[in-house]
């Protein structure tokens, strides 16, 4: 299985962005520790271009991010400082979804171990997110002939907003989301498949709802590639997910989904979605427990 990454190794950061980013530098360090991917296997994505990303956002904006044009208030909803480093940061985090799809259409299971950037809207970034790189993705995959149908299947605590403006009315890429009701963001872009969940919900519950959602979605789309945005931050000791999912319940929840998706016969790129526990460790954990779920399919 290929996995792309681009964090502090590869593209060092300002001290302001190192502590939102740091779980990717370790999420890396432990992929390689667990030899879940190979090293020739651990790639550096090429950056997303222009071209790919104006498929999905507006020309003005891109030029704003390239040029460090944001204002005080765009920058403040993105919810970092702009620098050339986080430009080019978030270029390869898409273009790191793009090669995950590669990937997958040739293995059958690739990954990002970043991305999920799924409340970049067409004209704005909020979130922590700059550019979508699902939609990016997915536009890209179609662009070559690769893929007819998409399917996102967001399971981060947070509905995938950007994801959903930017392909509304896009028959041809299906997006679902499994998140907490009560949540960021507060002003909802209505995906083909939205499932809010109250606060508090439990393993049980989550994995039940998942499961006829995953089916109902799957259904619907009738995809030839599926894009998954796992999350850690539907984990019960996240600071901002209001869910009371376990490790083992995340667990669960990607064997579910991957599993799933394989038994269609459907690659799949994951990206990891956010995360943000208190201790960086719990956000690396879950995020490697998607990576080893990952690989376990790969190899079957």
């Amino acid at each position: 299985m290929k996995a792309f990454y681009c964090d502090d190794f590869v593209l060092p950061l300002p001290p302001e962005h190192r502590f939102p980013m740091r779980k990717y530098a370790l999420l890396r360090q432990r992929v390689l520790e667990e030899n879940l991917v190979a090293l020739d296997d651990m790639c550096i994505p090429d950056a997303a271009t222009d071209e790919q990303i104006l498929r999905c956002h507006d020309w003005e904006y891109l030029e704003k991010v390239k040029i460090g044009a944001l204002t005080i208030q765009e920058i403040r909803r993105i919810g970092f400082p702009w620098s050339l480093q986080m430009v080019e940061r978030s270029r390869r985090a898409s273009g790191a979804t793009i090669d995950a799809c590669l990937a997958a259409l040739t293995h059958g299971t690739a990954v990002n171990l970043a991305g999920g950037t799924h409340h970049a809207c067409r004209d704005h970034g909020e979130g922590f997110c700059v550019f979508n790189d699902a939609a990016i993705a997915a536009r890209e995959m179609q662009s070559r002939n690769l893929a007819r149908r998409i399917i996102v299947i967001d399971c981060d605590v947070h509905q995938g907003n950007g994801t959903a403006q930017i392909t509304a009315g896009d028959p041809t890429i299906f997006t679902f989301s499994l998140h907490g009701e009560k949540n960021f963001p507060f002003r909802k872009f209505a995906s083909d498949l939205d499932i809010g969940l109250p606060n508090g919900v439990k393993d049980d519950e989550y994995l039940e709802t998942l499961e006829e959602g995953l089916n109902r979605a799957l259904f619907m789309a009738n995809p030839d590639l599926a894009i998954y945005i796992s999350g850690a931050d539907p984990f019960i000791g996240d600071r901002l997910g209001k869910l009371c999912i376990s490790k083992e319940g995340l667990a669960l929840r990607d064997d579910l989904v991957i599993g799933t998706l394989h038994q269609f016969g459907l690659p799949v790129a994951v990206a990891m979605g956010g995360g943000y526990a208190d201790n960086v460790e719990d956000i690396a954990d879950i995020h490697l427990q998607t990576v080893k779920v990952a690989a376990e399919y790969s190899r079957k």
